[in-house]
């Protein structure tokens, strides 16, 4: 793709076009960023603002180069802005995946080892927030910066993106996901899997966008069954236990060696599970 897209349709009862519409709904995106980064509970805003910025990055990847050199920069700015607050989330995500796996049947041992590094990354959680709130009081200065976001997404071409141009970009999204499976189940490092969880959550992110402005469109091909979907989940929540088990770790050094021992038993056993169950 690239190419200019043909003149989109103009909607009969809105009177905008389906790329003009996507162009609001990024807006709509972008306040809710906003909205979510003022609330009280900052790890919980912090989530539901680095989804709804994804959001955002999805439906710029819908322009695949029809919306002219501003898209590259905006959805640069974005990523920075999200990678800016990955330390935060990956702190709250911590505590989060420990609670979960606390609410398992576990042995006595593994249930006192859980207890500890919860308390432990609930520290570490605290201190993260209260680091990241002194050097930006309120979020005000991320907060600042999708504003600057939000003033120059009008200015790219949202009407030369067609309906067809979408449902084409959608079905190369499709592609790289099935890509990204089949050379997950067949090396198992833990990138491709990453990469493999990432592009299918992109693709389902463009379909939610594109039935939000009166676009639905197929299924994917490559659609995770609801089985499949919890358990990638888990095994994000492994690979996140697994990635604070090195030198940086918020665990003592004994807690940290039988975490990793635990999780990369774990992880194992439940890939195997998901590369079974997801083979066409």
């Amino acid at each position: 793709m690239g190419k200019p897209a043909e003149a989109a349709a103009t909607d009969p009862v809105t009177g905008i076009s389906p790329g003009a519409a996507l162009g609001l709904h990024a807006l709509d995106e972008l306040d809710a960023a906003s909205t979510a980064l003022a609330d009280a509970d900052l790890h919980e805003g912090v989530h539901r603002a680095r989804k709804s910025l994804r959001r955002v990055r999805s439906m710029l990847a819908l322009g695949d180069g029809i919306l002219g050199p501003g898209e590259a920069l905006l959805d640069r700015e974005l990523r920075r802005l999200n990678e800016g607050m990955s330390a935060l989330r990956d702190a709250h995500a911590l505590v989060e995946t420990i609670e979960r796996l606390r609410k398992r049947k576990r042995s006595q041992a593994s249930g006192e080892l859980l207890e500890r590094a919860h308390a432990a990354a609930v520290a570490a959680r605290d201190a993260t927030g209260a680091a990241a709130l002194l050097v930006d009081p309120a979020m005000e200065r991320r907060r600042s910066l999708i504003a600057v976001v939000r003033a120059a997404l009008p200015a790219l071409a949202w009407e030369r993106v067609s309906a067809s141009a979408m449902r084409m970009a959608i079905a190369d999204a499709d592609v790289r996901v099935h890509k990204a499976r089949e050379r997950a189940q067949r090396t198992g490092d833990d990138r491709d899997w990453h990469r493999w969880r990432r592009r299918a959550r992109r693709a389902s992110q463009q379909r939610h966008a594109l039935t939000a402005i009166g676009l639905p469109v197929h299924d994917a091909p490559d659609a995770f069954d609801k089985r499949t979907a919890e358990r990638l989940g888990e095994a994000q929540d492994l690979s996140l236990l697994l990635a604070h088990c090195g030198e940086d770790s918020p665990f003592s050094n004994v807690d940290r060696k039988a975490l990793k021992k635990y999780a990369d038993a774990a992880l194992g056993r439940l890939r195997r599970r998901i590369a079974g169950r997801s083979v066409s």
